[in-house]
């Protein structure tokens, strides 16, 4: 055997002890994994295929491509050239991608939900640009309400963390790449990918608070498809010295190719000794999800059931959420209502910070009010003392959309959370002619969330 082929042997297994630290330093929060597209094996009328391979073929046929003419197998990005050498217009190949893959309206593969499933990851990066791993995180973590930040990179656009990373309160998918738009914000050919790759090595066009939590946290290369110099560059890119300095963080690439090439092999062997090689993207995430969870079994067994966890509403309310309005004082309570009803599938919002004054912040309160599925206005003893309150000026915006509705149309829906009755109530006349549900503290009844459930579905169809 070939000294090549010995280092490639032992880089491409995980011994138990490097399985051990990999899960010690997972359970701290201390990794990040990086997802590429080998993971992303979907269900299409032909069996399962890789994405980017069924998405190549179908935008050869949106595009008029004559894949005769086409190196076989053919790729995303030789689609791409073929049809812009053909003098098409770059802006229609990013147009039919969004088409394409907003109507496939593919189900998260199975390894992208056993990686969602592991609670212990916060921050993922993704290499590419569809949905599905933010849709894989929301259906594993939050019953499929749409609770994951997703943020994304391009040149002319840059978006970084919007706060370090302990301080994060929501799982963040950041796509390095761009992001599936109609607009030329993401890669879906080699020179946009050299593209991209420059500007991120900018110092005045990288996403600086991100590429500090890649420097100094251990890092998952999981189902990534870079060749060999373009692997050497993004790890370089990531970790921001020389490979061959100490560090104190490591990196797994787990991945079908890499191990099966020999120069890149050695390169790392000699070069970055605190980089392991696992062959499989898929059988790593699976071995990786097993472990996870057995490790916590037993604390499961002997636990009793923990309790929902509370996670903050996204800056931007999603598409017919509901809408909870309340004052400062109550916060608490309405932190509960929120875990209750996403627990049962309902998407919630409420302005958690209330940071932003002015004009701005006011316009957003408004839009959202217009715009969500219902409206429910906390009522409490806080609201009884307080005769003054934006919380107030929120319930009049309900109000002026009620005035546009139907008579007898739903759409308040108002709770106590305390001892405060319908009848003794400051809040508008209308708000008395409704019915007032009781959730002391907060807590979410089944009947009430049930209830809920009914009327966002049926508002739905």
């Amino acid at each position: 055997m070939s000294s090549t082929s010995a280092a490639a042997v032992s880089m491409s297994t995980l011994d138990e002890d490097a399985w051990d630290d990999l899960l010690s330093f997972i359970e701290e929060r201390r990794v990040i994994p990086i997802v590429g597209p080998e993971l992303l094996q979907v269900s299409t009328d032909r069996g399962p295929r890789l994405l980017l391979d069924w998405v190549a073929e179908k935008l050869a046929g949106r595009l008029n491509v004559n894949i005769a003419e086409l190196p076989q197998p053919y790729t995303l990005n030789d689609v791409v050239c073929w049809f812009l050498s053909a003098r098409g217009r770059r802006e229609e190949a990013y147009v039919r991608m969004r088409s394409i893959i907003k109507e496939a309206n593919f189900e998260p593969p199975a390894a992208l939900r056993q990686l969602a499933a592991i609670t212990d990851f916060d921050l993922f990066v993704t290499t590419t640009f569809d949905p599905l791993l933010e849709n894989a995180i929301n259906l594993e973590r939050f019953n499929g309400a749409p609770s994951t930040d997703v943020l994304s990179y391009a040149p002319n656009r840059v978006t970084d963390l919007p706060t370090e990373r302990d301080r994060l309160q929501r799982p963040v998918v950041y796509h390095l790449f761009g992001k599936i738009s109609a607009s030329p914000t993401y890669v879906i050919s080699d020179e946009d990918l050299l593209e991209y790759i420059c500007a991120l090595q900018s110092e005045h066009l990288a996403p600086e608070k991100l590429f500090h939590e890649l420097e100094h946290n251990h890092l998952l290369f999981i189902g990534s498809n870079f060749t060999n110099w373009l692997a050497r560059l993004f790890l370089r890119m990531a970790k921001r010295q020389r490979l061959s300095d100490p560090r104190d963080v490591g990196e797994v690439l787990a991945d079908n190719h890499t191990s099966q090439d020999d120069r890149l092999m050695a390169f790392l062997q000699q070069v970055s000794v605190r980089t392991r090689i696992y062959m499989g993207a898929e059988k790593f995430v699976e071995e990786l999800h097993s472990r996870w969870q057995a490790r916590r079994r037993p604390v499961a067994a002997t636990s009793a059931p923990a309790a929902a966890r509370f996670m903050p509403p996204a800056r931007e309310m999603p598409d017919n959420a509901v809408f909870i309005s309340y004052a400062r004082e109550d916060l608490a309570a309405v932190q509960q209502i929120k875990t209750g009803l996403e627990s049962a599938g309902i998407t919630t919002w409420f302005d958690m910070d209330r940071l932003e004054v002015g004009d701005d912040y006011d316009r957003k309160i408004q839009r959202n009010i217009a715009r969500c599925s219902y409206f429910i206005p906390i009522v409490s003893a806080t609201t009884q003392r307080r005769l003054e309150g934006y919380f107030r000026r929120e319930w009049s915006y309900a109000m002026d959309r009620v005035r546009n509705m139907a008579d007898g149309a739903l759409f308040i829906l108002p709770v106590t959370i305390d001892g405060t009755s319908a009848a003794d109530a400051l809040v508008p006349d209308k708000f008395k002619a409704l019915h007032f549900t009781q959730l002391p503290g907060g807590q979410v009844q089944p009947e009430f969330a049930q209830r809920l459930v009914d009327f966002v579905r049926a508002r739905s169809q």
